[in-house]
């Protein structure tokens, strides 16, 4: 079979172990030579009854799988299911729960979650190029995320929700390139600080940029930006001045929040960002296993252990969703 380009026939490709380690060769080593991850020696011998290698120095670790130093490591679960959750997160458009692909995978909610952010760990773009320049032109909006008090159970309203408004809500900025990517990051507050941080860091000066009516907007004119602002009090288009592109990325993340993963702690939200930026962004591939083959692409030097992942590591436990 040529390469995958569904669901049914990721399924039945990946079916096959040898089809499973074939392709993480592939990606992991495009040149053909299997590297030692220890020592970097290049002629490893591959030891067919234990699917693994060894390396022909002497030292510790030098037998190694393919998943050593991927998202994979330290993982019982076989390839065949990493790479079929790979698939169905990265193509599915509202994203996939960890309680479907439990079920899809026959493991349990709790696998199926921590699996879940290891790929999103894969997702992260790591890309250093800004967005925009001269003549370019460029939407940043800002909103929050939080659930809605009316939905709420009376325990968890009352201890959630201390005050009306965005108080109890987690904001994010984002920011489009027209006909372009879209960046999007958790930020402590919506003060002039951290706005102004945020577009400095993912803008090139020089771009024309689009805003609400904002107060912390205010500055970016004197930032070699061509700051232009819609106010959202009168209308919502004036020409070209609008933000509706970062409209539409918040109404498809939010969407995803609520339909399907229901429940999104703060501790975890850059990681759903993290997973819809990518999914925006790759949105125009001809078919679903490109972007499969991105996420698998990345998954090397890469780890997210379990203690990282629920909190338990540098900052405060929070629990699963």
């Amino acid at each position: 079979m040529s390469k995958p380009k569904t669901l049914q026939q990721a399924i039945v490709h990946f079916a096959n172990p040898d089809n499973c380690l074939a392709f993480m060769v592939k990606m992991r080593w495009p040149n053909g030579k299997v590297i030692c991850p220890t020592c970097g020696r290049e002629d490893a011998v591959f030891l067919e009854n234990q699917r693994k290698w060894q390396c022909k120095s002497v030292h510790d670790h030098r037998q190694f799988s393919v998943k050593v130093g991927t998202i994979f490591e330290d993982s019982a679960l076989p390839l065949d299911k990493w790479l079929i959750a790979m698939w169905m997160v990265a193509n599915c458009k509202n994203g996939v729960s960890s309680y479907e692909v439990a079920r899809a995978l026959g493991i349990t909610q709790k696998s199926a979650w921590f699996m879940l952010h290891r790929i999103r760990l894969a997702m992260q773009s790591n890309s250093s190029s800004k967005l925009g320049g001269r003549g370019s032109e460029v939407e940043v909006d800002e909103t929050f995320i939080g659930g809605a008090a009316r939905f709420m159970h009376a325990d968890k309203h009352k201890r959630r929700i201390t005050e009306t408004g965005s108080k109890d809500k987690t904001p994010v900025i984002g920011m489009l390139e027209r006909k372009g990517e879209v960046r999007a990051a958790v930020i402590p507050n919506c003060r002039k600080h951290h706005v102004e941080g945020q577009i400095r860091r993912h803008v090139k000066a020089g771009s024309a940029i689009y805003t609400d009516a904002l107060y912390s907007y205010q500055n970016l004119k004197h930032q070699d930006f061509e700051h232009k602002v819609i106010n959202h009090a009168e209308k919502y288009v004036d020409g070209q001045v609008h933000t509706n592109g970062m409209e539409n990325f918040w109404s498809l993340l939010k969407r995803g929040i609520k339909g399907t993963y229901v429940s999104v702690e703060p501790f975890h939200l850059f990681r759903y960002l993290d997973e819809q930026v990518f999914r925006f962004n790759l949105r125009e591939l001809a078919h679903d296993g490109l972007r499969f083959e991105h996420v698998a692409s990345h998954v090397i030097g890469k780890r997210l252990t379990y203690a990282e992942v629920t909190g338990k590591v540098g900052t405060t436990n929070s629990l699963p969703n």
